[in-house]
């Protein structure tokens, strides 16, 4: 199995801490925030990582090498100046991640969530780890049903965690879900995942599950500081 971790953001809620070092190498407990990743990814068997990279990406291969510390092959998909949304990373990463289902998850998160809970291969296009909404997100992302199938609307929302499953089916027909949106003229295209997901929603092919244990979206300094 191959994962992708989302590394291209600027981190512009975090500057001026980010103006020399990529968020997902900022220090969180001893290491680096991507380390926890990559070091879990390892344990679960996964063998190739690609990393996509677009604010500060010449910092990435001298702080974390080829990958071989954690007996895993890195591969670095640059975006170029301007990082490409999820939906656009994730699309531009795909001759590297291959035909088989993967994992993602974003390089700016921490959790202590076991990825060898998650699917090697989601029922559908899709399996999303959800968590309880966070202070800074009451409104939440997504629905999850009794079912386990997700919903872009539901009585009680959760927030998407950044873990998840991907089929690289669920961008067949990419240009006629996403529409006339800014940057899907751009080569590489830039566009965010959700209005695929949500489509793939709408289809029943999305699946999810509820996590109550730790997890922290490191979009600031407060929020950084308070992971300790």
């Amino acid at each position: 199995m191959k994962a992708l971790v989302f590394a291209a953001g600027k981190g512009e809620r975090m500057r001026q801490l980010t103006d020399a070092t990529p968020k997902p190498l900022l220090p969180v407990r001893g290491k680096r925030l991507v380390e926890w990743h990559l070091e879990k990814l390892a344990a679960l068997g996964v063998d190739e990582v690609v990393i996509n990279t677009s604010w500060l990406a010449g910092a990435f291969p001298p702080a974390l090498g080829d990958g071989s510390r954690w007996g895993l092959r890195l591969h670095f998909s640059y975006e170029g100046p301007e990082p490409l949304e999820t939906g656009g990373g994730m699309l531009h990463a795909l001759p590297l991640l291959g035909d088989a289902p993967f994992l993602a998850v974003n390089g700016d998160i921490w959790s202590d969530y076991d990825f060898a809970r998650l699917p090697r291969e989601p029922a559908g296009e899709a399996h999303l780890v959800l968590v309880d909404n966070p202070e800074h997100h009451p409104e939440g992302d997504f629905a999850l049903l009794p079912d386990g199938q997700v919903q872009a609307a539901g009585e009680r929302r959760l927030t998407f965690s950044g873990i998840g499953v991907y089929r690289p089916s669920l961008f067949e027909g990419w240009r006629s879900t996403i529409g006339a949106a800014a940057g899907v003229e751009l080569d590489p295209p830039r566009f965010r995942l959700a209005p695929l997901l949500r489509a793939a929603m709408r289809a029943g092919r999305v699946t999810g599950e509820h996590f109550r244990g730790e997890w922290t979206d490191v979009g600031t300094p407060e929020r950084l500081a308070a992971l300790g």
